[in-house]
């Protein structure tokens, strides 16, 4: 019971920030305009500065990484498939199978770095910027992929395009510059660290708020079965799955810990976004994100203990 509890205060605080943003947005507080420009500077921002400023300085001894970059490789491939071919035995058109396979496979970068932060502290950011850097440009690569192969029709996505958005990802970029000051030794320079110190801890609320900015609960009675079908897999059976590769590669147990998190991470935001501008199914990946994000209110404390 002590552990339910632990999960629950640990859990709790994450999803009353999504829940608060929600209600601002209802409340039309502060305004619809701020929103979008709030996601952007923690976007571009405050969360950059928040992984650069913790994997500078943390000490990276002593991690299983490719054993873990084994784990999250394969989980992704394996997710791939069943994802692909469950919507394909659901006969899902070309646009409702782009939407249906990234509810299956993306996943909400605020809520799992908030959760892992507030479950496992400094560990869970660590692990938490690793699957980051992993995961964000193996993921969208996958997704463009999908929809250059089912889209019926229209503008489909160039790789070419797909590799510059990555190259310019400010989160990939803020992982792999914050590591490389760590493994090199240099550190942060001289005056930035207080810097850093200020903005990061704004990163996380402010993203939770804009996830609940972003919940549409009028387009649940979108989607049917297959709504339910992929709730089901990214929120279950996915972490499932990866508890299985987990042990599979031998992964210590703050590394499966705090991959755990990830791996049952509702689908993310920009999912809608892409769906939109690829001519995915635009009301159902809202319906997804949705679903998903209350859904995962109850799931992830269950699937914790």
């Amino acid at each position: 019971m002590s552990e339910f509890h632990g999960v629950l205060s640990a859990l709790g605080p994450v999803f009353a920030l999504v829940l608060l943003g929600y209600g601002c947005r209802r409340a039309n507080f502060p305004g619809a305009s701020f929103w979008p420009q709030a996601e952007r500077f923690v976007y571009y921002l405050l969360f950059p500065s928040l992984l650069v400023y913790k994997l500078a300085a943390t000490d990276l001894t002593g991690l299983d990484f490719w054993a873990a970059s084994a784990a999250i490789v394969s989980l992704l491939l394996i997710a791939s498939l069943l994802v692909y071919f469950l919507g394909r035995w659901l006969s899902l058109d070309g646009p409702a199978l782009s939407s249906f396979y990234q509810g299956g496979v993306r996943f909400n970068t605020y809520v799992g770095l908030a959760s892992a932060v507030e479950l496992f502290g400094e560990t869970g950011l660590l692990w938490g910027a690793l699957f980051l850097a992993l995961m964000i440009p193996l993921v969208n690569v996958c997704c463009v992929l999908v929809f250059a192969l089912v889209a019926d029709g229209g503008a489909k996505p160039g790789i070419r395009s797909v590799f510059i958005s990555l190259g310019s990802n400010p989160l990939i970029l803020a992982c792999l510059l914050g590591i490389s000051l760590n493994l090199s030794g240099l550190g942060l320079p001289p005056g930035v660290e207080p810097v850093l110190a200020l903005l990061s801890p704004l990163a996380l609320p402010l993203g939770l708020l804009a996830v609940g900015v972003g919940l549409e609960f009028n387009v649940l009675r979108r989607g049917g079965v297959s709504l339910w079908l992929i709730c089901l897999f990214k929120l279950l059976l996915y972490p499932l799955l990866f508890l299985a590769l987990a042990q599979l590669f031998q992964l210590s147990a703050p590394a499966t810990s705090t991959l755990l998190v990830f791996s049952m991470l509702p689908t993310a935001p920009s999912a809608y976004i892409l769906a939109r501008q690829l001519g995915g199914d635009a009301p159902l990946m809202a319906a997804i994100i949705t679903l998903q994000t209350l859904l995962a209110m109850i799931s992830m404390p269950l699937v914790l203990m």
